[in-house]
């Protein structure tokens, strides 16, 4: 899987605001490429893969929350390329009845059942996980190991990321993508062409990952990091996101999730209602995954007696 070169494709979407406003609005299907190791999941995970293979390491380790999506997908990646795989994962508390949290929690389940072997910290403590003291800490523990970090940015996975678009892509005006940690926006950028405006959707609060992506990219001529569509902030949600979600999957059939993709395409589609995205434009949004976090979103609103995320 990692050794191939993988391209997905685009899908067009139709929608009445987009017919009024004469825009042509495409998709790239980077969710369909794996169950788990989805979108840009795969891509940042991809050369890290590779290059532990190269490094001769037997085991990768990486850090995440409850419901990571990079959690999974770096569980499966490792079963999928014969590695042994441990999760630092954020909250003390899920270890105390491990049984009753895989019951409930089909993130961390499932990559138990592809062989990840968790350690479950603080948050204090998840907070050194850039120290260099913590990691030595946690390799007098496990052994050597492959380090990714959280979420999966570094210059190999912005490496996986540049290979997102396509020759075929070069005719499109506007490429949208949604932004957590930057490094997916930045393998985009780097590999864009001058005409071409990227708008990067912030799933946080604030414009702080404007500095994170300067640090990361190497092409920043025509861009934005868009901060209205935040919904609150990381994994946060209303109703208005959830009806959309919806709403879309209905007029589409494409499913988005609500921490990243949903309020990208919400973004999207109200920066063309704006004229903020010309009439007229060819306009394209990469679908990053991240499907399988709606398990742990629908529990939310299960407990709250909301509307869930038709899946």
């Amino acid at each position: 899987m990692f050794t191939d070169i993988i391209q997905t494709k685009n899908q067009q979407i139709n929608l009445p605001i987009l017919k009024d406003n004469n825009i042509e609005l495409w998709i790239k299907r980077e969710d369909v490429i794996h169950e788990f190791v989805s979108g840009n999941k795969f891509r940042k995970l991809k050369y890290n893969v590779l290059q532990a293979q190269k490094e001769g390491k037997k085991t990768l380790l990486t850090f995440g929350g409850a419901y990571s999506n990079h959690i999974v997908a770096t569980a499966v990646a490792g079963k999928l390329s014969g590695f042994h795989t441990i999760g630092v994962v954020r909250g003390e508390e899920l270890g105390k009845d491990f049984e009753k949290t895989l019951a409930n929690n089909k993130t961390l389940d499932h990559s138990y059942k592809n062989g990840m072997h968790f350690e479950f910290i603080s948050r204090k403590n998840y907070s050194k996980k850039h120290e260099v003291s913590f990691i030595k800490e946690l390799k007098e523990k496990y052994g050597d190991f492959y380090l990714i970090p959280e979420g999966g940015t570094n210059k190999l996975a912005i490496k996986g990321c540049e290979e997102i678009l396509l020759r075929e892509d070069e005719k499109f005006d506007y490429i949208c993508v949604a932004v957590g940690t930057g490094g997916t926006i930045s393998g985009i950028l780097n590999v864009t062409k001058q005409y071409q405006k990227v708008f990067g959707f912030s799933a946080l609060k604030g414009d702080f990952l404007v500095n994170e992506i300067e640090k990361l990219a190497t092409n920043l001529k025509n861009w934005e990091l868009v901060t209205d569509y935040h919904f609150g902030g990381y994994a946060k949600y209303t109703s208005e996101l959830i009806t959309f979600l919806n709403e879309f999957k209905k007029e589409t059939n494409i499913l988005l999730d609500p921490i990243y993709t949903g309020k990208m395409m919400f973004g999207v589609l109200d920066l063309i209602k704006k004229s903020q995205i010309k009439k007229g434009s060819k306009v394209l949004v990469i679908h990053t995954g991240g499907i399988q976090g709606i398990d742990g979103i629908n529990k939310r609103l299960q407990k709250k007696n909301l509307d869930l995320i038709k899946v």
